[in-house]
């Protein structure tokens, strides 16, 4: 293979998949951090969250200030994420192995899976009805399946062509969400609608947790987006890099959500992509806007096929103890993904709205004790030191089961049970909080403080970060 096609360059599809990046391979800046997240922000599930807060009761105004807290904070987990992967060089479900064992790891693994498969069904409804519009036909199914195949063709291409469609995406995106938010102003007394309803504790909450539910369910994945950056590269600016393009653009995209809803009330539940469609004003524009919508959905697409494409190979491989696959068995796991998918979203476009309100919340739940260990072990335990050959091998230092890890990754997921307020079930002591839903604090601080003291005891680190011999890097640690 030659020196081109090993690096990603030309068109050669990538053939590296949770293997370690070799130093030679290594490519990019932290600002490609900045475009891939900002790109996959902005997009009409992103709308649809922060629309949400105020179709379920918020005021406009609180329920984008709640927005804005929920994503700073989720998204300053996701950043820690996403800074693992220039020392690492690997993709962030492999890091798992170290807390939760080799075999271990494929618990949390099995629930990441279905995490992808629910937001690549979800993502294809709304995307395949932008198709629709713009082909011009009444089959919720066509749109969904052309859109797949976009997917597909994206997805086994690779990881140089995934950052290629989120640049493209974050400037079709800040044209077309500018052009909507000025229509909106222009076309609508938006100043009418918000500001009339009373501060909401319940409603306020609920806005934080969507908020930080959206930043927090792209941590088991986005460090697979910057593991190719230089080992040298910043950690920090890696950090503020995702930070700021997940941010910003979840919060705009929301924001607009939010005043829509507040705008149009039950005429956006009806119709989500055909009223931002109308919004654009006359057909051409209209036209542009879908263009817009389907390239957004692109990119946060391909993410989620890439990332249960590798998710499914780290399962599998958990207990073959390999660490590479060939390039046919690469694209049959991608297109059997992406299948499964739209297959989902064509038996479930009937009622997306209020599945995707119930999917983000139940994600939260699951994720936020993942992360709360992963980042405790990799910041505080281990100090950003691992024995990268032992997280493929069932019998080296991190042993198959960490039987500890995943009693607290358990006991993280059940002590927000009674804090969680869902459409079905609200626990008693949100119950006693108004319908206030905090079940995500409970679950970082409840996980946090069971895990650490008992990897302290526990934990075998090594001296200094252990990279496979064929990786050439510097001897500092």
């Amino acid at each position: 293979m030659s020196a081109t096609e090993q690096s990603g360059t030309g068109r050669a599809l990538e053939h590296r998949t949770i293997e370690v990046i070799p130093d030679a391979e290594r490519h990019g800046t932290p600002f490609n951090q900045f475009t891939l997240w900002f790109g996959a922000n902005m997009q009409i599930t992103a709308i649809v969250d922060g629309a949400l807060a105020v179709v379920f009761g918020a005021d406009a105004l609180w329920g984008i200030v709640g927005l804005l807290i929920g994503n700073v904070l989720g998204g300053i987990v996701m950043a820690l994420h996403s800074a693992q992967g220039p020392r690492l060089g690997m993709p962030q479900m492999i890091s798992s192995r170290a807390q939760f064992g080799v075999l271990g790891a494929v618990v949390p693994l099995v629930l990441v899976i279905v995490m992808y498969l629910g937001f690549a069904a979800t993502g294809s409804v709304l995307a395949g009805q932008a198709v629709d519009k713009l082909l011009h036909i009444h089959t919720p199914a066509v749109g969904i399946i052309v859109f797949g195949a976009l997917t597909a063709v994206v997805a086994v291409t690779g990881y140089r062509l995934i950052h290629v469609i989120g640049r493209i995406a974050t400037v079709a995106g800040a044209l077309g969400f500018t052009y909507l938010t000025v229509r909106l102003f222009t076309q609508h007394d938006v100043g009418h609608y918000v500001g009339t309803k009373p501060f909401d504790i319940a409603t306020f909450v609920l806005a934080i947790s969507l908020g930080a539910g959206w930043q927090l369910t792209f941590g088991p994945y986005v460090a697979d987006y910057s593991r190719y950056l230089p080992r040298s590269t910043s950690a920090r600016a890696t950090f503020w890099a995702t930070l700021a393009g997940s941010v910003l653009g979840s919060q705009w995209s929301m924001t607009l959500g939010a005043l829509v809803a507040a705008v149009a009330g039950k005429a956006f539940l009806g119709d989500q992509v055909g009223f931002i469609g109308n919004l654009a004003g006359p057909a051409v524009l209209g036209i542009l806007i879908y263009l817009v919508i389907v390239v957004g959905k692109l990119t946060v697409n391909c993410l989620n096929a890439y990332g249960g494409f590798m998710s499914i190979l780290t399962s599998v491989t958990a207990f073959t103890a390999r660490s590479r696959t060939t390039q046919a068995a690469r694209t049959a796991y991608i297109v059997g993904f992406i299948v499964v998918s739209m297959l989902i979203a064509i038996a479930a476009s009937s009622d997306f709205l209020s599945n995707f309100e119930n999917f983000v919340l139940v994600l939260l739940m699951v994720f936020i004790p993942w992360s709360a260990i992963n980042l405790t072990d990799y910041y505080l335990i281990s100090r950003e030191r691992f024995d990268i050959p032992a997280l493929y091998d069932p019998n080296g230092r991190y042993g198959r089961w960490n039987i500890a890890a995943l009693a607290c990754y358990v006991i993280g997921i059940v002590a927000q049970i009674p804090f969680t307020a869902q459409t079905l079930y609200t626990g008693p002591i949100a119950k006693a909080l108004g319908g206030a839903d905090i079940s995500w604090i409970v679950g970082i601080v409840v996980t946090a403080a069971l895990y650490y003291p008992l990897a302290r005891r526990t934990a075998n680190p090594p001296a200094h970060m252990i990279y496979p011999e064929e990786i050439s890097v510097p001897t500092a640690g």
